[in-house]
């Protein structure tokens, strides 16, 4: 294979940065005025499959911060780290007991801490997840409801059944997860609470004025401690419409769609995330909120980024496609016109740890899934990598039910659940229990294969997935034009084939399996996500599932 400039540099150094200011590594936060998020690459740790620190077979806090060299090495920017909050793990710690605390699986608020500081020093920023539209059903608030207590019933959606005796649910709301979004009070016959997802994750009542005093606080809370941003779950869902009416619906309720629902991207919704962005500006070195926002179109999406709101949102929309030019060339200008719109930067993510791995998804294998991160990294804006993506792993799709964790799964009776197998534990060595995960094995069971995948597998291997990443990384860092740099142009290029233009740089991406012949000419090759064929003088062939970088002429 092809890789100009692929050989990472000794000790695992990464170039000078050209525009996105690493944070202080004396500081707590960052600080300086660099408008970092707009082109940075934000790597998600999803803390119970990344590293185990303590050899009980669990991800942890410890073993991630053991890690960290990785990602400086690999070259992002920020670390974004899924919930390590005390919680009852129903959902996988996305129902919250305590905002404020870690959970034990995970480690202390010691570790927390080292961890940021950790990260700092290596030039990391630190983002983490906060969870606003739920709690977990034994958060103080909850249990204080279910006793019957007022006051803290009116923190939550607590409403009267309907039909006889109130025994049917309030209203015909579907849970994400199947089945009503409602589940009857123990001892309270007829009274109903709100859960749109598990029932352990009773939905918060965002008109109550405590609820939001409450979240401002846990967002300072953080702050104080230096984490350097909020990745918001569920933002689309925290407002309800006026008398929670009916769906209308009998179809069952997916996250991602173009219907509107009275419970999903409700106008409201802003007026909360104003008020946070007072909250995060108060704090120096740029920290930022980042939309998990489900909405219909990409303009409604553009709504949670403008200049008072959040700083990013994701764009569902682009992961969404397959690999189809003409898809996604509609995608990708939908998401720059609709966000530019509001001065706002695109993001691009291929696989996170709610999705199939992005191997898996587009189909074509390991050729397809680097053409496609290739392309994404190309983009104007900022961009997202899930754990393991830099090492292609696939979706595992076979896992024994006794090791499945996910609630879709029980709750669908096995029909659904599949998020599982993108949460598998991470492979850092070549052999051993757990592939060096931990010295306890792994909660899920890692394929026998992976050792070939490990980070040491990979690491010097000029035509691994690994160093395709660390190349491609290092090149968006040095190429100018990349990230938020230059506009992009799209060039004439032959069907199946999307090609453009940024300044100086010039990406294509071969969507078909054939090999095409490009209708434009192209300067000095700097990556390619596979081998690319001697050519005469004057013109280039792409190979298919193929994405090639060049310095432009």
């Amino acid at each position: 294979m092809t890789q100009h400039s692929s050989a990472p540099q000794a000790d695992g150094a990464v170039g000078p940065r050209v525009r996105a200011a690493r944070p202080d590594a004396a500081s707590s936060a960052p600080s300086g005025a660099s408008g970092w998020w707009r082109d940075a690459v934000i790597y998600q740790v999803y803390p119970r499959s990344f590293a185990d620190g303590d050899g009980d077979g669990m991800g942890d806090l410890p073993g991630v911060r053991q890690r960290l060299p990785h990602l400086a090495a690999l070259g992002v920017d920020a670390v974004w780290l899924s919930p390590f909050y005390a919680s009852p793990q129903a959902d996988a710690g996305y129902d919250v007991a305590d905002y404020r605390a870690i959970d034990p699986m995970f480690g202390t608020l010691h570790d927390a801490d080292a961890l940021i500081r950790d990260a700092h020093a290596l030039g990391l920023r630190v983002i983490i997840d906060i969870v606003p539209n739920h709690s977990s059903d034994r958060h103080e608030w909850f249990v204080r409801a279910l006793a019957g207590d007022p006051a803290a019933r009116e923190r939550y959606h607590f409403r009267a059944g309907r039909g006889e005796r109130g025994a049917l649910p309030p209203n015909d709301w579907e849970s994400v997860f199947g089945g009503p979004a409602w589940s009857p009070v123990p001892g309270a016959p007829g009274l109903w609470y709100l859960h749109l997802f598990a029932p352990e994750q009773p939905d918060f009542n965002w008109e109550h004025p405590a609820v939001r005093d409450e979240f401002r606080s846990v967002l300072r809370f953080w702050l104080d401690l230096g984490v350097d941003g909020f990745r918001v779950d569920v933002a689309h869902g925290l407002v309800k419409a006026a008398g929670l009416p009916d769906m209308g619906s009998g179809e069952q309720l997916r996250l991602l769609g173009t219907a509107e629902l009275p419970f999903f991207d409700q106008d409201g919704v802003h007026e909360i995330y104003r008020s946070w962005r007072q909250v995060l500006d108060e704090y120096p070195g740029e920290r930022i909120g980042v939309a998990e926002a489900w909405a219909p179109s990409a303009e409604r999406t553009a709504l949670y980024v403008r200049a008072d709101e959040l700083h990013q949102a994701f764009n569902f929309h682009y992961l969404g496609t397959g690999w189809d030019a003409p898809a996604l060339r509609e995608v990708i200008d939908a998401s720059l016109a609709s966000l530019g719109a509001v001065g706002a930067p695109a993001t691009w993510v291929l696989s996170n740890h709610d999705v199939v791995r992005h191997r898996t998804r587009l189909g074509g294998g390991a050729s397809r899934a680097r053409a496609a991160s290739l392309l994404m990294l190309a983009l104007p804006g900022s961009a997202y990598v899930y754990q393991g993506e830099e090492l292609g792993l696939p979706e595992v799709t076979e896992l024994p039910d006794e090791a499945r964790q996910d609630p879709s799964f029980f709750r669908d009776n096995g029909q659904d659940g599949l998020r599982d197998g993108c949460r598998v534990p991470l492979p850092w060595e070549s052999d051993g229990p757990s592939f060096g995960f931990g010295t306890g094995g792994s909660w899920l069971p890692q394929p026998p294969e992976w050792g070939e995948l490990s980070v040491a597998a990979q690491t010097g291997d000029p035509d691994s997935t690994l160093e395709l990443y660390r190349t491609a990384l290092r090149v968006r860092r040095e190429r100018p034009e990349l990230g938020d740099g230059e506009p992009l142009e799209w060039l004439t290029a032959p069907g199946g084939v999307l090609a453009f233009r940024r300044g100086g740089f010039v990406c294509a991406a071969n969507t078909g399996t054939e090999p095409v012949a490009l209708d434009f000419r192209t300067g000095a090759l700097l990556l390619a996500s596979g081998p690319l064929p001697g050519a005469e003088p004057g013109r280039t062939v792409l190979p298919g599932d193929t994405t090639a970088w060049w310095a432009g002429r």
